[in-house]
């Protein structure tokens, strides 16, 4: 997969397309991530031990991996990434400017 957790994306498809986030959680087996303050859903709980009110509670739902590019902060959107090996560590770096996103 071409993010990991940590990483800030940008959405290039779907209701929420240009928002920015970090990534909360990847799922690599799934190909899906969660990304914070994107594809928000509401799930409805009833009132426990733990949660006296209950009620319904907003969240940030799986989207697939294929839908986000990383963000680089240099050029100020989604680029595509390549890769470079530099003290015999393989690092991620933006494929416009060069920069390391890692």
């Amino acid at each position: 997969m071409h993010v990991k957790k940590g990483d800030t994306v940008v959405v290039i498809s779907g209701k929420d397309k240009g928002k920015v986030g970090k990534v909360l959680t990847a799922m690599p087996k799934k190909d899906r991530v969660v990304v914070e303050g994107v594809n928000i859903v509401v799930k409805h709980k009833k009132p426990s031990q733990q949660m006296q009110q209950g009620g319904r509670i907003e969240k940030e739902g799986a989207i697939h991996a294929s839908n986000v590019m990383l963000y680089c902060n240099k050029e100020k959107k989604g680029v595509r990434i390549g890769h470079k090996i530099e003290n015999g560590k393989k690092t991620r770096v933006c494929a416009k400017c060069g920069e390391i996103l890692d």
